[in-house]
């Protein structure tokens, strides 16, 4: 088998990562999606899957940029924003938490209360929705799919099918990739324009996107 298709086993057959008899994934659903949800809740909402939605703060979030606050009021300005988003996705029959707990169906995570209790990162543009959702999945050790709105990490122009090292990239924020490989996680990048897609990374019928990967063991 070829190593491409051992790591996305990874995502297919996640044996250690079942819960209540089904497969659990953190999603991090991208602000640049907001047009999608309706589209996208169906798939996420299936009930052989349990998806954590971690929501990004695309628009939300714009407004706090051009409002430029300093750097802690940004911070958690932009928090609130995913909150907001959140509630948006939420709102086509999702419900929501906001502790950072495995799910039995699926919901969306409201992080503001969460990121205020532990406070875990720098207050800091480089720290996103990206790296919140990667730190959802490593505590939960689930898991995690970035719906973006390109195929995968695009780096010098070119499309990665893979990245195992740091890689110069706007597709994610600058601390994604290192906290996945320093945590040796797994995540996958997809574009999340195509329900059938996502459908098909979920059901282990896909092989679109970009696989980043700190694991270092066979899987």
């Amino acid at each position: 088998m070829h190593e491409r298709d051992l790591i996305y086993s990874f995502f297919t057959v996640p044996v250690s990562f079942l819960y209540m008899e089904e497969t659990a994934y953190v999603i991090k659903l991208g602000g640049s999606l907001l047009d999608l949800v309706p589209e996208l809740i169906p798939v996420l909402a299936d009930h052989n899957i349990v998806c954590l939605i971690v929501p990004g703060g695309g628009a939300f979030a714009d407004v706090v940029r051009q409002l430029d606050p300093n750097a802690d009021a940004a911070h958690w300005m932009a928090i609130s924003a995913m909150d907001q988003y959140g509630h948006y996705i939420a709102s086509h029959g999702l419900p929501t938490i906001d502790r950072i707990v495995r799910v039995n169906e699926s919901s969306v995570f409201l992080p503001y209360c969460a990121m205020r209790r532990e406070d875990p990162f720098p207050h800091s543009w480089d720290i996103t929705s990206d790296t919140i959702a990667a730190w959802v999945a490593w505590r939960l050790d689930l898991p995690l799919i970035l719906l973006k709105s390109v195929d995968g990490v695009i780096s010098e122009g070119a499309m990665l099918a893979e990245v195992s090292s740091p890689v110069v990239t706007d597709t994610v924020d600058p601390a994604f990739i290192p906290f996945i490989l320093r945590n040796q996680m797994c995540a996958l990048v997809i574009n999340g324009r195509s329900p059938e897609a996502l459908r098909r990374a979920l059901s282990g019928e896909g092989k679109e996107g970009t696989i980043i990967t700190g694991r270092t063991e066979e899987l």
